[in-house]
């Protein structure tokens, strides 16, 4: 991939895998005319005037061209090739500093928190270092150039981290040069939270512009405390900018994800692109305060998306609809004339042209984009493809099955591809990477591909008090799955104590090679309940996934009565 970018002002130029064409007036930089066979479609320009041009390109050109738009090129009326750059702009890193000092002080009813900067720069955000969670406050920021006069650059922000893992701890102001901040936290309705440090944002060079899109939720599904939105974008190739959810109700915060799928050689698997936490808050006495924007800053290859909302042990949040936005990539090229151009796209094959640059002068000013000029993508007339290959068989080699222990039918209701989730019989007795599972049809197999979703099923188990009469100070439960040797990574329960601290163990009684049963160890957590705990589930995740059908969880109560658990499931 030859592609050299330069940096400047926030923009990215893409030289070699595309092109410089404001250098027109170079008689070198003009190609001779030529023929384009290898390029499937094409766009029609209309050029509003001679001279230095800037085009937004389509959402449709992006999703038709390739993701690194080296396959894009510009032809004019008389068919030849035209020189020309694309222009991404893409956000300045922001540079997140340490504080020259950072000192706090406790009043009757509120947290001070003061910082000397130390910086000349523009700032426009702080994030606060605290060890505590389960709090909510508000806070006031205010900043000054000399500690005497103070201006308030935010006012009944809320100040949080939760128990699930949901936090604000950021504060954005308006950029500007702030030799001091302080801020100010209400500690009347609850007692004060250690903040141990902070860092500074410095502010971003400019502005970028966005463009909006509707993203549409093709399909949703529940699954173990977790929402699954299917998005369908207008078009691959979109780097987008943010996502917004557009929810009603009053009052929640949500950690969210946003992934895609990608194959990685060996299947297909769900890659996280951009995680965040959308909220609705309100401290007691201040207004309801949200963020229902996420920032994502990542080019989507595909026009699916899956959004992944937590919900832990609350509903599921009501959705109205997803808006997203997106960074534009503008089209720059020098016309001669005004007579329509043509831009062709779609060649898997493409090189990144090589233009002449000598003249480049990286100083000359950009024009400001015209209105959309593109056509609807049309089937190049000059296009020859290639020579066809050999049709790939359906069906595989044929299957000697005498080595595979166990067979289940697939029953399939109509041709095409098809989606086949696969059962508790199958994951109990395929190997865990799932390497031995062929499909067959006729005795010849059929190829296929495996997903690996984040989906969590649950299995509810059936649990039963078997405490040890040796042993009168400890609880245990026998706990037992549908099958052997399932691929379980959790287990929960809901307890009916309300105030305790267990450390737990769980465990099978397995058989060694020998065929004598021995303690083979699962995983172990410490359980904390207490009245004021939102969430209801305990959890405790499996070091290694059971061999067995039968669990084994214990607990040591000392001195302290017994706990209840109750609703026992696997995941």
């Amino acid at each position: 991939m030859h592609r050299h970018p330069f940096r400047s002002a926030g923009k990215k130029f893409l030289f070699g895998a595309l092109a410089l064409g404001f250098l027109a007036w170079d008689s070198g930089l003009v190609s001779h005319a030529a023929t384009f066979t290898d390029w499937p479609s094409r766009q029609q320009i209309e050029v509003p005037g001679t001279g230095l041009v800037k085009f937004k390109l389509a959402v449709e050109t992006l999703n038709a061209a390739r993701p690194d738009l080296r396959d894009l090129r510009v032809l004019d009326a008389g068919g030849n090739e035209v020189p020309f750059v694309i222009e991404r702009p893409v956000p300045s890193n922001v540079t997140i500093r340490n504080p020259k000092t950072f000192r706090a002080t406790l009043t009757a009813e509120t947290t001070v928190l003061h910082l000397e900067t130390g910086l000349t720069q523009k700032l426009a955000g702080v994030t606060l270092q605290t060890p505590s969670v389960g709090f909510l406050k508000s806070g006031r920021l205010e900043g000054s150039t000399d500690q005497l006069a103070w201006r308030t650059l935010a006012a009944d922000e809320p100040i949080f981290r939760q128990t699930e893992g949901v936090s604000q701890l950021q504060l954005s102001f308006p950029p500007q040069d702030w030799a001091y901040l302080r801020l100010t936290i209400d500690d009347r309705r609850s007692p004060p939270v250690p903040f141990t440090g902070a860092t500074l944002h410095q502010a971003e060079t400019e502005t970028l512009a966005t463009d909006p899109l509707t993203v549409p939720i093709s399909e949703r599904s529940e699954s173990a405390g977790e929402t699954r939105l299917m998005l369908r974008l207008d078009g691959a190739n979109l780097r987008l900018a943010a996502l917004t959810i557009d929810t009603p109700d009053p009052l929640f915060t949500r950690q969210v994800t946003l992934t895609t799928r990608e194959w990685d050689g060996e299947s297909v698997r769900e890659t996280p692109l951009a995680s965040g936490a959308i909220y609705r808050v309100e401290v007691e006495g201040q207004p309801v305060a949200a963020r229902l924007e996420f920032p994502i800053e990542r080019q989507t290859l595909s026009r699916e998306l899956l959004l992944l909302i937590r919900n832990g042990d609350s509903p599921p949040l009501p959705i109205n609809g997803v808006r997203a936005a997106h960074r534009p990539d503008y089209l720059v090229f020098f016309a001669r004339t005004m007579d329509p151009h043509t831009l062709l796209l779609g060649n898997p094959r493409a090189t990144a042209p090589q233009y002449d640059l000598a003249a480049l002068n990286v100083n000359l000013k950009m024009p400001a984009a015209s209105s959309t000029a593109f056509s609807t993508i049309t089937a190049n007339p000059d296009f020859r493809p290639m020579e066809a290959m050999p049709e790939i068989p359906a069906l595989g080699a044929t299957l000697d099955l005498s080595s595979w222990a166990f067979r289940k039918p697939v029953h399939v209701a109509q041709t095409g591809i098809q989606q086949v989730e696969l059962d508790l019989d199958v994951l109990a007795r395929a190997q865990p990477s799932l390497a031995d599972l062929r499909l067959v049809s006729g005795g010849q197999q059929v190829p296929f591909m495996l997903e690996r979703t984040s989906i969590a099923r649950s299995l509810s188990l059936r649990a039963t008090t078997d405490n040890n009469p040796n042993r009168p100070t400890a609880t245990r439960w026998t706990l037992k799955l549908p099958r052997a040797g399932l691929p379980v990574s959790r287990l929960t329960s809901e307890p009916q104590t309300t105030l305790f601290q267990r450390l737990v163990h769980l465990y099978e009684e397995a058989l060694d090679d020998r065929g004598q049963k021995y303690r083979r160890a699962l995983g172990s957590a410490t359980w904390t309940q207490t009245p004021d705990r939102r969430t209801k589930q305990l959890t405790l995740a499996f070091d290694t996934a059971p061999q067995t059908d039968t669990l084994i969880l214990e607990t040591e109560n000392g001195d302290n009565p017994p706990i209840t658990l109750a609703n026992f499931q696997a995941l």
